[in-house]
């Protein structure tokens, strides 16, 4: 209980997580009479560093802090509006293909909620759309950032739960694809039902065809990463260097990135990576403490003596995320739960490809979800937005989201059958 009490205590008075977690796992030693285990913490701390898949992270940075400062968006954007642009609440299907796009290259919901709020929000309410409906959309398609491959946080949940990273890219496809089409029916439903949307302007195909072709050319990104891990030619590493290499190439190409700016982004991919390898180093000397004192086996114990179901298990896990989502940042909740619960997943036959896209999307939703939520937050200062009005338009969104996820639970083909089929 003190190293709980500790933990909040450190994260509320604004100590940084890695910070707060050695601290916990230092003060549960002292509690539990662990003190030989002291001298041990730094070559823990050395080896959780040691892990291959990690060097995907900074590659992956670096592909979406070039893309950033290439121009991609406002490319992709125009790709989108050629593609649905023509119907009624064009540019609100726009606004989400396009996140569906931009996720394959950001790889971040709270990055990409920030870019897209600032360039869709305001052009959304200058066509006619309510401002808070424009919220609502911008800030629940933000969420496919880190469902569609490459993603960021199965890289950390492969590292953490010592899982393959390619298979986990691989399940991320079908869910994305999922949630894609229930926002698109939200969106529908809206205009049948909750109020007109306008109408969308057609543009002709003679003077769209070179807005595709520009815009497309992003397109090589995602594709080089998901067919070269899904035929066997690339690790994900391996497709983090390549997509870096093209998205380098496209960034001058498009003469929107220049050779002053690369100090700029290195040095953000660099500050970003060590506080995310910082994390996985804290947590991990947390895990082997939290593992010697048996405290994984306990809790594998308990949950047996609530349920046998693998299904009722992952909806309570499901829960538990989406509140730790709410005051946490997603890497660190996977970061600090997800090597406690794979015993139990373990035990009770879950395959660990399903878990990590259910955890990936559960703390990704609380990300948009009250009482921090920074996804919301990002949303509301970009386009000037309240909270409440911004919510409530979102919560219908975030409402199919969440059965979209029951669904994945019930459902353990949905994650694991494109993984297995590329694995033949």
């Amino acid at each position: 209980m003190i190293t709980l009490v500790l933990f909040l205590g450190l994260l509320l008075g604004g100590f940084p997580v890695f910070a707060a977690i050695l601290a916990g796992a230092i003060v549960f030693m002292a509690a539990s009479d662990l003190g030989t285990l002291y001298d041990s913490i730094p070559i823990q701390f050395y080896g959780a560093l040691e892990i291959n898949g990690l060097l995907a992270i900074p590659l992956f940075m670096l592909v979406g802090e070039i893309m950033n400062k290439g121009g991609l968006t406002q490319r992709l954007i125009a790709v989108a509006e050629v593609l649905v642009g023509g119907l009624r609440g064009g540019l609100a299907y726009a606004n989400l293909i396009t996140n569906a796009m931009a996720a394959s290259i950001l790889g971040s919901a709270v990055a990409q909620i920030g870019v897209m709020s600032k360039v869709m929000i305001p052009e959304m309410e200058r066509r006619g759309y309510d401002k808070a409906f424009s919220g609502a959309v911008t800030v629940s398609a933000g969420l496919l950032g880190p469902i569609i491959p490459p993603s960021m946080l199965m890289i950390i949940y492969g590292v953490v739960a010592v899982q393959p990273i390619a298979p986990l890219f691989i399940a991320g496809i079908i869910p994305g694809v999922l949630i894609v089409g229930v926002i698109a029916l939200m969106i529908f439903g809206y205009g049948l039902l909750g109020g007109s949307l306008p109408k969308g302007e057609s543009i002709r195909w003679r003077d769209s065809w070179p807005v595709v072709v520009r815009g497309l050319a992003a397109g090589l990104i995602p594709l080089v990463v998901i067919v070269g891990i899904m035929a066997g030619a690339m690790t994900p590493t391996e497709s983090g260097a390549v997509a870096s290499m093209i998205a380098l190439v496209l960034g001058f190409a498009y003469r929107e990135l220049k050779l002053r700016d690369l100090p700029g982004i290195l040095h953000s991919v660099a500050l970003h990576t060590a506080t995310i390898t910082g994390l996985i180093a804290a947590a991990s000397v947390f895990s082997w403490v939290l593992a010697f004192e048996g405290v994984p086996d306990r809790l594998v114990e308990l949950i047996s003596g609530l349920t046998t179901s693998p299904t009722l298990f992952l909806l309570l896990v499901t829960v538990v995320m989406l509140v730790l989502g709410m005051f946490l940042e997603s890497i660190s909740v996977l970061i600090v739960v997800v090597p406690i619960l794979m015993p139990a997943v373990t035990a009770l036959g879950i395959d660990p490809i399903q878990f990590g896209v259910i955890c990936t999307v559960a703390t990704v939703i609380g990300l948009v979800t009250p009482p921090v939520g920074p996804g919301l937050y990002v949303a509301m200062v970009q386009a000037d937005i309240p909270m409440g009005p911004l919510f409530r338009a979102t919560a219908p969104f975030l409402v199919a989201v969440l059965a979209t996820l029951a669904l994945i639970c019930m459902v353990p083909q949905l994650s694991t059958w494109l993984p297995a089929l590329t694995a033949r």
